[in-house]
């Protein structure tokens, strides 16, 4: 799975969405201007001591990412969408994007993907979900959709004598 952050603005929301990256095993693309230092103190400990086994991407630019992603399906994840989260059909490979928090993806951007754009519902009067939180509703929906690949599924308890 691929995460896909466009432009995004807050470290600790960033860190937060890649270590939970790290924990599915999706690949972070980070699309800049980005406005924040990836050696910043919250960034990390939002990542906590997870951030070195992260697998991630920069690019300059929206275009750059297309280009070298070789123009693939995205998903684009938007208050203005008018199919949900749980309409679409995620291969195992899936490209998922959010925009940066002030803003959302910038509408030049999502006049070309309505096909592909997709929201989380939600009540009429709160304008959006903590970005973070909306990454993980939605990974974890095209995880379950390909049944959890390569994830462990089990847990198991411990007998301790007290």
């Amino acid at each position: 799975m691929n995460i896909v952050l466009h432009e995004p603005e807050i470290p600790q929301n960033t860190g937060n969405i890649a270590r939970t990256c790290v924990a599915v095993g999706a690949t972070l693309h980070l699309i800049e201007p980005i406005g924040f230092s990836l050696d910043e103190k919250q960034l990390k400990r939002a990542g906590l001591d997870y951030w070195d086994k992260l697998n991630y991407r920069m690019y300059k630019d929206f275009d750059e990412f297309v280009v070298l992603n070789n123009n693939p399906k995205i998903y684009m994840a938007t208050t203005k969408a008018t199919k949900t989260y749980a309409d679409a059909t995620y291969e195992k490979n899936a490209y998922i994007m959010f925009g940066k928090e002030s803003a959302g993806i910038p509408e030049e951007i999502l006049l070309n993907y309505k096909d592909t754009s997709i929201r989380i519902p939600m009540s009429q009067n709160i304008r959006s979900l903590n970005i973070s939180n909306a990454v993980a509703v939605t990974l974890y929906e095209a995880l379950r959709q390909n049944n959890f690949d390569n994830l462990e599924t089990a847990g198991q308890l411990h007998h301790h004598k007290w």
